[in-house]
């Protein structure tokens, strides 16, 4: 009777076993993938690996649950010996994550209750609630659930729907001033606004081609350029004024 216990506890510690490997291998996997592949990751894709991790842990419930799965709250671990040196077999056999077996890691790998740290947050979670009356426990519940409700419906939503309303807001929203505008096309057409200061700079009364410019302003000719006054222009050279002369031509007509 004894043998057949001992090896239906071998069997089912074996098959654990490998049902964790199955579910440290996809975690690897997950996590190469997070690290090395985020910028190709899709959503998808990244359900699809919380989906397979979520089947194998629920697949080592039903292992741990199975009648034919010997109590493993029965057995008792018990380390035989300790040391600070180095053991290779253990850490061959722990990938390199448990080198030694002292007496500094066993109370954390062979722990079978949460961190005191982890259980005083338990009690005081548990005191809190238990303060809660059972209708401000009910109205949390379902302002809550209105919350999901809400955010499930819009994430339900097609796309398209959503892009047609970004897109009928983005069209009332009104991207410039009308008042700017109006002053902008009144100051090119008609000069509204514009300053009637004259520039600094000689004025020879009576000089040929002379001619008013926004009610009495110098013409071109009147304006000092870079120094030099309008009447010693004729002793430029002529690319200078020739620059001058298709200047002049070019202007506007309410500035002339």
């Amino acid at each position: 009777m004894q043998q057949r216990e001992e090896k239906q506890l071998e069997a089912a510690v074996e098959s654990l076993v490998s049902r964790v490997a199955h579910v440290k291998n996809a975690l690897h996997s997950f996590i190469y993938k997070l690290e090395n592949e985020y910028e190709r990751l899709t959503w998808p894709s990244v359900l699809d690996n919380f989906a397979l991790i979520s089947g194998q842990l629920n697949t080592i419930n039903k292992l741990l649950k199975n009648e034919k799965t010997p109590s493993f709250r029965n057995q008792v671990i018990i380390p035989l010996l300790l040391s600070p040196d180095r053991d290779e077999d253990l850490a061959k056999l722990t990938e390199q994550r448990v080198p030694v077996f002292s007496h500094e890691i066993v109370p954390d790998y062979l722990r079978t209750k949460p961190d005191p740290e982890v259980e005083e947050q338990e009690k005081q979670l548990s005191v809190e609630a238990a303060r809660i009356g059972p209708e401000v426990a009910q109205k949390q519940i379902q302002t809550l659930n209105k919350l999901c409700s809400n955010l499930l419906e819009k994430l339900n939503n097609p796309r398209d729907d959503r892009e047609a309303e970004s897109a009928a807001i983005r069209q009332n929203k009104p991207s410039f001033n009308p008042a700017d505008t109006s002053a902008l096309v009144g100051a090119v057409a008609f000069g509204k606004g514009l300053s009637k200061c004259r520039p600094p700079g000689p004025v020879v009364p009576g000089h040929p081609g002379q001619g008013p410019m926004m009610g009495g302003g110098p013409t071109l000719q009147q304006v000092t350029i870079g120094g030099v006054s309008s009447q010693q222009a004729g002793k430029m050279p002529s690319s200078i004024k020739t620059n001058i002369k298709s200047a002049s031509g070019s202007m506007h007509p309410y500035t002339r």
